[in-house]
């Protein structure tokens, strides 16, 4: 049996232009989810699991209304509200899974696709260290593969960033490639660009395992490199910016 959701095996970079140059850089794999298949994804592969402990596992709580309930329903509710109606169309998510019980998405992304396989919206759901979250919602052309969205940012992320600033998202629909790159500016010009690019895999027990042996602390590496890095730019003088309201789940409907 195959499935429509698949692993994409690449790197995530970031890359700083002021006040102080820097970039850095890990390897790490993803999964784009069919959010209908993560049942029948549990009984095919024995080390993956659904709302239980597992090596690698994926719960609903970790996403959308993070109160466990149902994904499908949450961001069809949402699809709503924004006059957007994929009928009974497919949802695909793309993020890391739990390792050993522990995951840290900094960014999630919800494709969302209508009975004729059109991309009709995508979600951008950005967390912070704070267990915080906050989800852009777009609509998409479906008669494009490449997809612009722009908006002004709403949600504390980095202690180095003022929230005066506004976020360019240039992403390709998922293919043989995924490609998601997001451009942070100021009206003074660019601060930060972060990609991430992967290679399509088939998702099966032989290549899951494979993507494991090879980041076998990925998640665990990604909240480290976080803080590692946010040391080095503290480290190089650059100015902090306190985070002055307290939320849970943020959602802004964008155009």
């Amino acid at each position: 049996m195959s499935f429509s959701s698949c692993i994409y095996s690449g790197f995530v970079t970031h890359r700083r232009f002021k006040p102080k140059r820097n970039f850095f850089s890990y390897k790490t794999f993803s999964l784009l989810i069919d959010l209908n298949e993560i049942e029948s994804l549990e009984r095919k592969i024995k080390f993956f699991s659904y709302n239980k402990f597992n090596i690698l596992s994926f719960y609903n709580l970790d996403h959308g209304p993070r109160d466990g309930s149902c994904l499908v329903t949450w961001t069809k509710k949402i699809l709503a509200e924004s006059k957007i109606d994929i009928g009974s169309g497919t949802i695909k998510l793309l993020c890391f899974p739990r390792f050993f019980g522990y995951v840290f998405n900094p960014l999630s992304i919800f494709y969302c696709y209508d009975e004729n396989s059109r991309l009709k919206a995508v979600l951008y759901e950005v967390k912070n260290t704070f267990n915080e979250q906050h989800t852009y919602v777009f609509p998409t052309s479906p008669y494009s593969n490449l997809i612009l969205h722009r908006c002004d940012k709403k949600f504390y992320v980095s202690p180095f960033i003022e929230m005066k600033t506004f976020y360019n998202f240039r992403l390709l629909k998922p293919g043989k490639i995924i490609n998601v790159f997001i451009k942070q500016s100021d009206i003074d010009g660019t601060l930060l660009i972060a990609c991430q690019v992967g290679q399509k895999l088939e998702l099966n027990s032989k290549n899951l395992f494979a993507q494991f042996l090879k980041h076998p602390l990925m998640s665990f590496k990604v909240i480290l490199a976080i803080h590692f890095e946010a040391f080095r730019l503290w480290a190089k003088g650059i100015k902090h910016v306190k985070k002055k309201i307290k939320i849970k789940n943020n959602l802004s409907l964008e155009n």
